[in-house]
């Protein structure tokens, strides 16, 4: 049986380069699905990234939820506590089970209803589209929560490199439903849905055979179908998942906010802001693998009651973290034009997209590790709750308020939500790093 790791540097890279090539695979998944559904036309991509928002918004549930497990889990496995940590892997499948299925029965009686309330009025082949493409991924999502759930029990664990290799296969079998689907028996974008969900079963199904049969990890799923709640187990999961739930939900509600700024200023604003969307992608997916490794390194820690550790472990993640996020940020900076130039963009909202790309790589590296990658820190030792109200205080009262502050009252223009945004960085990632280094985290308790 595999034991807790002592994080030393081959132990840090061991669990480290898996989790940055599953940042990379997921960001290829999404844009897989937007390349080949393209064919079928502009009404078909509309559809899918209406659903996607949405999707969006309605699994965060799902990511709380395992992210409250996996610190459970990892406390106990740091603690050598396997029978609980097993019985608390059991627990995080019901509750995500459950979630799940009220979810998608509420997506699949209120589709139409919902993406209207958002979108508003959406001409009529758009949204036949989103509700055929909505109907097929909502009943993929008690999968999506059971793959999230035993993905982060892998990780939990201290082992990585499993569900980095179920990414893979994800991307393998959707990339290839899609070209039989869309390009072979040409159903559209019912044909995206069909081999999402397809793709995300045989991903979960996967997972938990391994977690029910493998005795090589410190947890396991076994006995699974005995059903049985374990009230403590629910609330200690549940007290870090729904503040890590609620804070994401913000999160997205607040950047949809300001997101419709942008439309306000007219069509080049709105394709400037997309491609330099995309471009800074890629510089947030090795910053979300580090901060999803310290869920297990502090964690497994705290569970040992090894707080010198976690805060010797969590500095040296934290300098790597940041080296990267700056070599990558400045080679955005550097190359900027050529990569925007990939795009076949007017030259206004070209000019548009390199002045937020020139905002975004500064803030990035003064501010962006602190506000994402520490939180995840103070979560795994129990401090969930604080991360949520800094989370919720800096978004309203910095990213949402000052975005149309400087948009609209100092006629920056749409300049100014990525200024707003990028004083969001700075703002929670000082009070995260205050936080961590008065050590107040460590007065926390998530198991007993």
């Amino acid at each position: 049986m595999e034991t807790p790791e002592k994080w030393d540097n081959k132990a840090l890279f061991r669990l480290l380069w898996p989790l940055v090539i599953e940042q990379v695979l997921a960001l290829t998944m999404g844009a897989a699905d937007t390349v080949m559904v393209s064919s079928v036309g502009e009404h078909a991509v509309s559809g899918v990234n209406i659903v996607d928002n949405i999707n969006n918004l309605l699994i965060i549930a799902f990511i709380a939820l395992a992210t409250g497990g996996a610190v459970v889990v990892s406390q106990y496995i740091g603690r050598r506590d396997y029978k609980n940590a097993s019985l608390a892997a059991r627990q995080l499948v019901y509750i995500v089970s459950a979630v799940s299925v009220v979810i998608m029965l509420f997506t699949l009686i209120l589709r139409r209803p919902v993406i209207s309330l958002i979108y508003g009025k959406v001409e009529s082949d758009v949204m036949e589209a989103a509700a055929v493409y909505f109907l097929i991924t909502a009943l993929s999502y008690p999968m999506l929560a059971i793959y999230n759930a035993c993905a982060a029990l892998f990780r939990a664990a201290g082992n990585s490199r499993v569900p980095m290799r179920i990414a893979l296969l994800v991307n393998i079998i959707n990339i290839g439903g899609n070209a039989f689907f869309i390009f072979g028996l040409k159903i559209g974008v019912a044909g995206a849905a069909l081999s999402t969900l397809i793709s995300r079963s045989a991903a979960a199904t996967v997972l938990v055979g391994m977690l029910v049969f493998n005795r090589r990890l410190p947890i396991t799923l076994a006995g699974l179908h005995k059903i049985a709640l374990i009230r403590t187990m629910v609330r200690n999961i549940l007290n870090v998942g729904i503040p890590s739930g609620l804070e994401n939900s913000m999160f997205q509600i607040g950047r949809l906010l300001t997101q419709r700024i942008f439309t306000g200023f007219g069509t080049y604003a709105i394709a400037a802001n997309a491609i330099s969307s995309v471009v800074n992608s890629f510089s947030f997916m090795p910053g979300m693998a580090y901060g999803m490794a310290l869920i297990t390194i502090v964690g497994q820690s705290v569970g040992a009651g090894d707080y010198a550790g976690a805060k010797r472990y969590t500095a040296k993640v934290m300098k790597i973290a940041y080296v990267t996020v700056f070599i990558i940020n400045l080679l955005i900076y550097i190359f900027m034009d050529p990569l925007i130039g990939l795009f076949s963009l007017s030259g206004e909202a070209h000019d548009l997209a390199k002045n937020f790309l020139r905002v975004h790589c500064i803030s990035m590296v003064i501010g962006w590790v602190f506000s994402f990658a520490l939180p995840n820190a103070l979560r795994a030792a129990g401090d969930a709750r604080y991360v949520m109200i800094v989370a919720a205080i800096s978004m309203w009262t910095v990213r949402v308020s000052a975005a149309y502050f400087f948009s609209y009252v100092l006629k920056v223009g749409p300049l100014g939500v990525w200024i707003a945004m990028g004083l969001d960085f700075i703002s929670r990632g000082s009070f995260y790093l205050t936080r961590w280094r008065s050590g107040k985290w460590q007065q926390k308790k998530v198991i007993e």
